[in-house]
């Protein structure tokens, strides 16, 4: 079952702004445009909101409606503030239902803990809330599903996150999970809705069975364009989750908002994408992250370059160094690495109407086997199956050959997930 909270005067005001001011267009009859070189579908041209978007979070009185005084349990980490535009300093969403008077049990925290503070793929204790006593029950250490005895005690979950639409983001696997736990349990799951940074554009290719782990559940390419609360409803519409179950699910959705629109977080999703420009390149560059080169963890500079010990070409130069809650083991450590600075490329794709290129680490690869021609490039094989999700990627790279690496032609691939896609959008895709 899917329904949506909060919706009848936001769809009054959709259709009205549709019609009379022409802004807005039928997701289901605009057709993406192709750049098969890179292997994007992507909008025509990106768009400003007219007024700030209002997330699924700051509609508290949809919140209300649909939990009242049920047992609740809340999926939440740093980015969960109302309202988020005002960053760090708005209150915690949490607190905000607390002090209505919501029976909220428990708080689950993601990857990078309920704080935002740990390191991508830190291993998360439970604890207590200081201010609350709320019980905080990590969904990054002993466990990455809530058990059906921690959803005894609650009649609903709540999940309200930032993501960042790569599939390898974990936050996605952490709604795919607990939508799973819910459908098992009979628990509600209320997603409140987030727009997509790269919802503009799909990207990459789908992801191949063989290499489902955490960091890719689903079938899906590696920007799939959708908001989280797009995305459960696919998942529960295509019959993913174990066994074919599907949740009880409802979508508070945002209001204003079009997959065209340029929107980014004003709270860094995690610690190393601390920028717009890390966000944009942070899917073009994540398959660094299983090979030998430093896209400069242990900087100021996390997602924004690329660079590697030893290349004397190059532009941009940095030397990792731990920083404890972002980088604490650094690739290259103390090291200087040679590279290149990709925060201008960032700033183009912020604007543009589409930014993806894997050939960025293909070229990478020929330039270390120009300077180390007797060592590979991937030093982790099986990372790099899990991030690609592609048999024929992990191929490319691992041929003999590194001087030229042919990249597949995946767009067939996103043209059929797009006609899966279509039936679970909630928001038109160019304004």
């Amino acid at each position: 079952m899917i329904r949506f909270l909060g919706i009848s005067f936001y769809l009054l005001t959709f259709i009205h702004i549709g019609f009379a001011q022409n802004e807005w267009s039928n997701p289901k009859t605009v057709a993406w445009e192709i750049d098969s070189l890179h292997g994007v579908m992507h909008v025509k041209k990106r768009t400003n909101p007219p007024r700030a978007v209002r997330l699924g979070n700051e509609n508290i009185q949809a919140i209300y409606e649909a939990c009242g005084r049920a047992p609740l349990a809340v999926i939440a980490n740093h980015t969960s503030r109302v309202p988020e535009n005002q960053g760090r300093n708005a209150p915690h969403l949490v607190d905000t239902l607390l002090s209505l008077g919501m029976d909220i049990r428990k708080v689950f925290a993601p990857e990078h803990g309920f704080r935002g503070d740990a390191h991508n793929g830190a291993h998360i204790e439970d604890e207590r809330d200081a201010t609350t006593g709320l019980a905080l029950i990590s969904l990054h250490g002993k466990l990455r599903k809530p058990t059906p005895e921690m959803l005894a005690d609650v009649r609903m979950l709540l999940f309200d996150i930032q993501d960042v639409g790569a599939r390898f983001y974990t936050y996605l696997s952490t709604l795919f999970l607990a939508m799973e736990a819910a459908a098992e349990t009979g628990t509600v799951l209320v997603v409140l809705d987030r727009p997509n940074p790269h919802g503009h554009q799909l990207a990459g290719p789908v992801m191949e069975p063989q290499w489902t782990s955490f960091v890719g559940q689903i079938p899906i390419p590696i920007l799939h364009g959708m908001t989280v609360g797009e995305m459960a409803q696919m998942i529960n519409g295509e019959g993913w989750l174990a066994n074919g179950v599907t949740c009880d699910l409802i979508v508070i959705p945002c209001e204003g908002y079009a997959h065209s629109d340029r929107w980014f977080p004003s709270i860094a999703p995690s610690p190393n994408l601390p920028s717009d420009e890390s966000i944009a390149l942070y899917p073009s560059l994540c398959l660094f992250e299983a090979t030998e080169a430093s896209i400069g963890r242990g900087t100021q500079h996390p997602f924004e370059c690329v660079g590697f010990p030893g290349m004397t070409s190059g532009s941009f130069s940095f030397t990792p160094e731990p920083i404890a809650e972002a980088a604490p083991y650094p690739k290259h450590e103390g090291v200087l690495c040679t590279g290149q600075s990709f925060k201008e490329l960032g700033q183009h794709w912020i604007e543009a109407s589409h930014g993806f290129d894997l050939s960025l680490v293909a070229n990478y690869a020929r330039m270390w086997s120009e300077v180390y021609p007797d060592q590979p490039f991937v030093r982790a094989p099986s990372s790099f199956g899990r991030l690609s999700g592609s048999d024929n990627l992990v191929e490319a790279f691992n041929r003999m050959n590194k001087t030229v690496i042919a990249l597949p032609d995946w767009t067939s691939e996103l043209i059929l997930f797009h006609t899966k896609q279509t039936p679970y959008w909630i928001y038109p895709l160019q304004r």
